[in-house]
């Protein structure tokens, strides 16, 4: 698990691309733009074990999420406008339809207990789930590397 020190870190970098004001694009666009995810400061975070075909994030990784948070709410204490796509992804064993479904779970999971256990406002977090689309390991089997959320900083990028 990634130290709150290294999230932070990682979600405060600059964009590696800079969206002028009038180019920004509404939540729901970023989120169909491989580009601007691309571009935008993240952080893959494998060590929250999801058991396979499961969105539900036990008490024991709670520690785990914590991290999450702590590093949230100082990035939003330094930012106030901050906004984190928090994107769930699947492995590639099952179909395309479920794995979407359990992706979108498992982003609304994490986002659910971030809100209610840990405190961070609702407000400044956004969910999608990508499915299979975006597999770190390329495979067709069963993956704990693929089942994962990711963690994007999106505000310089929406109206």
């Amino acid at each position: 698990m990634p130290s709150s020190d290294r999230i932070l870190r990682q979600l405060e970098a600059a964009p590696t691309t800079r969206i002028a004001p009038q180019r920004r694009v509404t939540v729901q666009e970023f989120k169909r733009r491989p580009d601007l995810r691309r571009a935008a400061p993240s952080i893959e975070i494998q060590s929250i074990n999801f058991e396979f075909g499961s969105a539900e994030i036990p008490y024991s990784q709670y520690r785990k999420v914590e991290q999450i948070a702590n590093a949230l709410k100082r990035l939003i204490s330094r930012r106030p406008g901050t906004r984190i796509l928090i994107e769930g992804h699947t492995d590639a064993v099952g179909s395309d339809a479920s794995n979407l479904a359990l992706s979108e779970r498992r982003a609304a999971s994490l986002k659910r207990v971030l809100v209610r256990e840990f405190g961070i406002p609702s407000r400044a977090l956004e969910t999608v789930g990508y499915g299979e689309a975006y597999l770190l390991v390329p495979t067709q089997y069963e993956s704990w590397e693929n089942r994962r959320v990711t963690l994007r900083r999106v505000d310089e990028f929406l109206r």
